[in-house]
Formats: C-alpha cells, sequence, structure tokens
C-alpha cells in the first residue's frame, strides 16, 4: 500500500528556509560520500521560484563553534555557495547546532512576527539540520514542506561498523517526517 500524495498547496507568504548551503560540505575530508548530485540545481531553481513570487526567503548559515570544523567562520568552508550568496534574504539566520530555530535572530519569533505559517525547507544536510529544523517546526505548529531531492547528505557509519547508505539515510528521513506527521513532502518539480 502506498501512501496517498496530497496536492501540494504553497501559501502566498510561504517561507523558504534555505539551510546551510555552504561550501564547506563540497570537502571530502568533512563527510565522505554524498547523494544527489543534483541538490544544488534544485536549491537554486527553488530559490529563483521563491525570487520570482516575491514570497519570503530565509537562509541560514552553521557557523561552527568547532575550530578545525570546515564550517568554522575563520575558514573558506564557512562560505555560502555562490548562488545563495547573491540572495536578498528576508532573514539570514546565523547558527551552530542542528536547527534554524536555536539560532540568530529568532526564526520563531520572525515566523510569528510575519505571520507566516508554512515552511518549506531545503538545504544541507537531509537527515542533519534539514531534519532537525522540520521537526522542529512541526512541534511548533507550522505547516511543514520538506523537499529531499533539494537536499543531500552523507554516508554514515553506524555504531557497529556497518556503513547506511546516504540514499538509504534520506529514505529513513523521509518516511520518519512524513510517517509522524512532521512534514509534507515534495519534490522540485512540484514547485515549477
Amino acid at each position: 500500500m502506498t501512501a496517498e500524495r496530497e496536492i501540494l498547496h504553497i501559501q502566498d507568504n510561504a517561507a523558504l528556509i534555505v539551510v546551510d548551503v555552504q561550501e564547506g560540505f563540497d570537502d571530502k575530508s568533512l563527510a565522505g560520500t554524498r547523494n544527489n548530485l543534483d541538490a544544488d540545481r534544485n536549491i537554486e531553481a527553488i530559490i529563483k521560484v521563491w525570487e520570482d513570487a516575491r514570497r519570503p526567503i530565509v537562509v541560514v548559515q552553521h557557523n561552527s563553534v568547532s575550530a578545525g570544523s570546515v564550517l568554522n567562520p575563520s575558514k573558506p568552508g564557512n562560505a555560502l555557495k555562490p548562488y545563495v550568496k547573491k540572495v536578498k534574504p528576508d532573514l539570514a539566520v546565523s547558527k551552530s547546532v542542528n536547527s534554524a530555530f536555536y539560532g540568530t535572530p529568532d526564526l520563531h519569533e520572525w515566523l510569528k512576527s510575519s505571520d507566516i505559517h508554512q515552511i518549506v525547507i531545503v538545504g544541507i544536510q537531509t537527515n542533519m539540520c534539514c531534519e532537525t529544523t522540520a521537526r522542529m517546526a512541526g512541534n511548533l505548529g507550522y505547516d511543514v514542506i520538506f523537499v529531499p531531492d533539494a537536499m543531500h547528505t552523507f554516508d554514515a557509519t553506524g555504531p557497529d561498523g556497518v556503513v547506511i547508505s546516504a540514499d538509504e539515510i534520506t529514505r529513513a528521513t523521509v518516511a520518519s517526517l512524513f510517517d509522524g506527521d512532521f512534514a509534507k513532502i515534495a519534490a522540485t518539480a512540484e514547485f515549477m
């Protein structure tokens, strides 16, 4: 039995949350083998749709407090990728943990004060900062749309030494968010 896909309805003021689209994630020493080589193209396409529709865009940047991290503000890997750097966001959030809701300025307060109830999440990494942001948003009562083909992640090794592929991790993340009613799942093509 397959889950019913509902028709995607995007509110006029839905906010696009672009999570951690930074140069450091292209550094193979950071996390290794990634999936979804189309992620950047899809993120950029959705950003263009949002800009053309004059819907709000939030750009989130991970500023690691670890001096050795490629995402530390002192490292070149901290930089936003060029296509995100040229965005004029309605809000730019700096964070040092997984959730965009634990950043500065306060995303939740900004969304509430802007009367925004629906968010669309794209970015890096699917099962880390994107998923954590989606779960918190769902718990806070937002209508969350999660776009896994506009994200990517990396293979991961479990405590038993078994490597789980990035594609398997993505499937598990999507199933968990969908089954737990944290988010609706969409594809980039649905926004075009």
